[in-house]
């Protein structure tokens, strides 16, 4: 396994693991019980789909770097005739992860998979059958009582969703890219594809453009692509012909949402993620929408934090946790020492202060990595999301615990979620020798209070959950519970992905709606 992680240059991100049947992950075979299987889970893994499951580890019978840090694992059994008789003969589990480097699609033909996976594989496997549409594995999980889909792929995907009659296609965003064709009545969500950072990702991008339209019989007449203009989609459709729609990226999420559940009328969209270009310029990801499929407005939000060093903060937690400590500090932090050499901090600390290369961000996906980082969790990661999935294994050690606080502030006409008595609490508890779990569990409760918080002072009946932080099972459970108790009804991503993957869907919807009232 380390072997194999240094040749594809992912030294943390989980590794999938391929079982022979249920008796050797549930417990009846020579390894024990590996993972627990519930009924609902059972039931994935034997889907005709046969996605990865994530599941709770119930040993430690297999090594522990197959998901540093990680309490559960990514299972999957045999999708084809190959793989049975693989484990069959092998008989015991193996890792099962895609034919690619990190960061690249994966190979989809013999002659490149020979040349790209040179320096990473022993031996190849080959077939004289054409692969005509490369498809990563799906991944799923049980959350909130529901099957929620992480990836949208292999076995799952084109899935119809809700009625669209544009012919529009929809581009999705940068990270974690997807189509999605409406046209003829649906919208037709595509496989996913990928971060387009890459050339080969864009090559894979170009081919899905066309593709995609002819499975589902539609002839695009307009492309509708995030509003942030440098994403690769976006330049990809101002470059096209045809005409271009931008759509807002955190209306898109709440909006695929709500076509999943062909949802009409007014509802409180939660978006809750890394990052996506805002209306006001900042980068939003902590924001509370009112309205229906068309419009949206913002009507309360995280309070932004600087970001020193833009980008880069997203794979530095410890970067987040320095803008949150300088705004609610200034320079001298409160006395808090982060992991950088002095000549570091003190570059950082000038760039704030000039405000140079340091956005403002309302983003709830950059408080976990701050709060990551001042929990020693995760300071530098190698993977997205990876400080939030430190934060999120760490609470669900232990069972639900009481809120840190999380005032609601009236900002003009909208409410400010004030971070400051959260960071308050949490660096005295830290100091106090409290235990990470306890903190980080007080950490998650707070964001589940905040939306019934927000929904009950803005008058909201229904409350729609969108963005890839909903991917997070503790704070999903905890939000659904606190809606509950508020008599609130509550919908969230269950046959999309919550994060970027479902992105286009949203797109298509807002366009189809857009047009719709154009016509009436």
């Amino acid at each position: 396994i380390a072997r194999l992680r240094e040749r594809k240059h992912r030294p943390h991100k989980p590794l999938a693991v391929m079982f022979a049947d249920l008796a050797a992950l549930a417990g009846r075979a020579a390894l024990g019980a590996v993972c627990r299987v519930s009924p609902a889970e059972q039931a994935l893994l034997t889907s005709p789909a046969a996605p990865i499951v994530l599941l709770d580890r119930s040993s430690d019978a297999l090594p522990a770097n197959l998901a540093p840090g990680n309490l559960r694992l990514g299972a999957m059994l045999p999708s084809t005739p190959l793989h049975a008789l693989l484990l069959d003969r092998l008989g015991f589990p193996v890792v099962a992860t895609s034919g690619n480097a990190s960061g690249e699609p994966l190979c989809a033909d013999n002659d490149e998979a020979l040349a790209r996976l040179a320096g990473i594989a022993d031996g190849f496997v080959l077939h004289d059958r054409a692969i005509l549409h490369p498809l990563d594995d799906s991944v799923m999980q049980i959350a909130a009582g529901r099957a929620q889909v992480l990836r949208l792929a292999r076995g799952l995907t084109p899935l119809a969703l809700a009625a669209c009659e544009p012919a529009v296609l929809a581009l999705g965003g940068q990270l974690k890219s997807a189509l999605a064709v409406g046209g003829g009545g649906h919208i037709v969500a595509g496989p996913h594809i990928g971060d387009l950072d890459t050339a080969l990702a864009l090559v894979r991008f170009d081919a899905a453009s066309v593709t995609l339209p002819a499975l589902a019989g539609v002839a695009p007449q307009a492309l509708v692509h995030d509003a942030h203009p440098d994403y690769a989609s976006s330049v990809w459709a101002i470059r096209d012909p045809r005409p271009a729609i931008a759509v807002q990226h955190h209306h898109a999420h709440v909006a695929a949402v709500m076509a999943e559940h062909g949802l009409d009328g007014e509802v409180l969209g939660v978006a809750f993620d890394g990052a996506g270009l805002g209306g006001d310029g900042t980068l939003w990801g902590g924001e509370f929408l009112c309205g229906d499929g068309a419009q949206l407005r913002r009507v309360a939000w995280l309070r932004p934090f600087p970001l020193p060093g833009g980008e880069r903060a997203a794979r530095e937690p410890r970067r987040a946790a320095l803008g949150l400590l300088y705004a609610a500090y200034g320079p001298g932090l409160g006395g808090v020492t982060l992991p950088f050499s002095a000549a570091e901090q003190r570059t950082l600390l000038q760039a704030l202060e000039r405000r140079v290369n340091a956005p403002l961000t309302s983003s709830v996906g950059r408080l976990f990595d701050a709060v990551a980082a001042l929990l020693g969790l995760c300071e530098v990661a190698s993977f997205e999301g990876q400080a939030a999935a430190a934060v999120q294994a760490a609470a669900e050690t232990v069972p639900a615990r009481v809120p840190y606080s999380l005032p609601l502030v009236q900002h003009g006409d909208g409410l400010v979620a004030d971070w400051a008595p959260l960071l308050g609490a949490v660096l005295a508890d830290r100091a106090a020798g409290v235990a990470v779990p306890e903190i980080a569990a007080r950490f998650h409760a707070a964001l589940a209070a905040l939306v019934p918080a927000v929904a009950a002072r803005v008058g909201a009946a229904r409350v729609v959950l969108a963005g890839g932080c909903f991917q997070n099972r503790r704070l999903l459970d905890e939000t659904r519970a606190a809606l509950k108790n508020g008599g609130l009804a509550m919908f969230w991503p269950q046959r999309l992905p919550p994060g970027d993957g479902g992105l286009a869907v949203g797109q298509a919807a807002v366009a189809q709606a857009r047009l719709a009232a154009k016509v009436h």
